[in-house]
């Protein structure tokens, strides 16, 4: 977790940049090109570079005549099976999550608090707007841009940004007490 924070909040600049663009050139890469055609050519890069640098060394090592071996020992050796533990934990992370998505949509949509399902109503009603504007990978492109800057932005200008959160804040809070009093039945059960 700590290494997705640092990457987030570029305290490593070469890291980030890297990962940020990386990201960004496959999202933009599908915006034209199908999936299988981009992991196709994301393949076809990797295979022509590591065996144009596997060439490159065996050539270096017949002119030099030395023996260094295979280029890639080093990586060939290293164990990338997944255990049976650390399978059953993901396993297990994704069922708790998936069972509280479910216990909350049947919340939401059976309607055992009217606010809370009235809430959820407008959000999806402003989806289908915003469905209407852009489709899912300019929304995750615009996710993976505000992953990017969003840390930093307010990491640089914190009390700013909270003290209009908190303004925002005392007026949502409000607005939503109000409509608790006038609606009947949606009142918070204490």
């Amino acid at each position: 977790m700590g290494n997705l924070v640092d990457l987030l909040h570029w305290r490593d600049v070469k890291q980030s940049g890297l990962v940020f663009g990386s990201v960004l050139l496959l999202l933009f890469s599908l915006t034209q090109f199908s999936v299988v055609s981009v992991i196709a050519y994301l393949a076809l890069a990797v295979l022509s570079a590591t065996i144009s640098y596997r060439v490159y060394k065996s050539v270096l090592q017949a002119v030099q005549k030395t023996d260094e071996g295979h280029p890639f020992k080093a990586y060939l050796e290293v164990e990338i099976a997944l255990s049976a533990d650390q399978i059953s934990k993901y396993v297990e992370k994704t069922q708790l999550y998936i069972n509280s998505t479910m216990k909350e949509l049947r919340r939401l949509f059976l309607v055992q608090d009217l606010v809370d399902s009235i809430k959820f109503a407008v959000l999806m009603w402003l989806l289908t707007y915003v469905g209407a504007l852009f489709n899912g990978l300019t929304l995750l492109i615009l996710a993976v841009v505000s992953m990017f800057t969003v840390p930093l932005v307010y990491e640089k200008y914190q009390t700013q940004i909270d003290q209009y959160l908190g303004l925002v804040r005392t007026q949502v809070n409000s607005i939503m007490g109000k409509i608790r009093e006038k609606v009947p039945g949606a009142k918070k059960k204490e």
